[in-house]
């Protein structure tokens, strides 16, 4: 099997702002796998959250290069189990690798990935757009510029109960809010109360990722249900947001992957959690990936495609917050 790495720098469409930082650009790492005449494709973005960065991500990859490369008929679960001992410190690569090698098994048994799997996408999710920290007027302008069923707003400002109610003004669509760790329990709790008004339908991380006593307060107290992000990371983590958090938001470049990533999806469930997959700022690659996850979740953040001034790849096409696949197999991408 071949292993061919491209390095892109995905220019937004404007500039994006969350409580922790601010971007324009946004590099990206394409994972290739080329056997048989067919290839499959992957993706992870650099992320100075968690200390990676494209040098990073092509180093660990060329450790594990003859590893890689010697596959060739192994299931992706088995695939994953062999590569993973060795990405422990970065599951972005593991994630890049396992979702190109998903994709390249569906194609190679001449199905689409959520067919390999046995979904059923009839009754798929709507995906959010997300509207980053900015003016208000700025903020508007851009829903302005997609009408849209669900927004996002990132929140996390001395300012966020006024920002959302003047945006209220201008849209009759859901809200959903993502504070980045930016919150008290008692602004959590307060901006809840005030959100609920105002048809928001849940909050995602208000407290620092480790805060788990404060969020225990706030899942006994809140009015609205609170959906972990930063919080949950690794397959271990799922359990710990029983009883802390109403929902999980699963990052497939965090957790490590497709692979992983599904079981997270069964355990939450298993638990009464409500599940979400939600996406960086990366291209169709790494978004296409997540569509055929759709028929398993709740809720789903998958518009990072939708950000770009110009995306890299085709795949999955995603109108007024519904996705639409593509007629080709494995997940369906092709790169321009």
């Amino acid at each position: 099997m071949e292993l061919i790495l491209r390095e892109y720098n995905l220019k937004l469409k404007h500039t994006f702002r969350i409580s922790r930082k601010t971007i324009d650009f946004q590099p990206t790492l394409i994972v290739e796998l080329h056997d048989n005449g067919f290839s499959g494709y992957g993706e992870a973005t650099s992320n100075p959250y968690y200390n990676i960065t494209i040098d990073i991500l092509q180093n660990d990859i060329e450790k594990i290069r003859n590893l890689v490369t010697e596959t060739s008929n192994e299931t992706p679960e088995e695939f994953w189990s062999k590569i993973s001992p060795f990405l422990q410190d970065n599951p972005f690569a593991l994630c890049a690798l396992d979702n190109a090698y998903n994709d390249l098994y569906a194609r190679k048994k001449g199905q689409k990935l959520y067919e390999i799997w046995h979904y059923n996408i009839h009754h798929n999710p709507l995906t959010n757009y997300t509207i980053g920290i900015d003016t208000i007027e700025n903020m508007v302008l851009k829903m302005e510029e997609l009408p849209w069923p669900i927004y996002k707003i990132k929140l996390g400002t001395p300012d966020d109960i006024s920002i959302v109610k003047e945006l209220r003004k201008h849209t009759d669509s859901v809200f959903r809010v993502d504070a980045n760790c930016a919150w008290t329990v008692e602004e959590t709790l307060l901006n809840a109360k005030e959100f609920k008004k105002l048809n928001v339908e849940f909050i995602e991380q208000p407290l620092k990722a480790e805060d788990w006593e404060g969020q225990r307060e706030v899942f006994k107290n809140t009015v609205l249900p609170i959906i972990a992000d930063e919080s949950c990371i690794r397959e271990e983590d799922v359990a710990k947001c029983h009883n802390h958090f109403h929902g999980v938001n699963i990052k497939l470049m965090k957790c490590g992957g497709t692979t992983p990533g599904r079981r997270m999806i069964t355990e939450a469930k298993k638990l009464g959690l409500k599940t979400m997959v939600g996406c960086m700022t990366e291209s169709s690659v790494g978004i296409s990936a997540i569509a055929h996850l759709l028929p398993e979740l709740d809720y789903v953040d998958m518009d990072g495609a939708l950000l770009l001034a110009e995306d890299i790849a085709n795949g999955v096409k995603i109108i007024n917050g519904k996705t639409f696949y593509p007629d080709r197999t494995g997940n369906g991408v092709v790169l321009f």
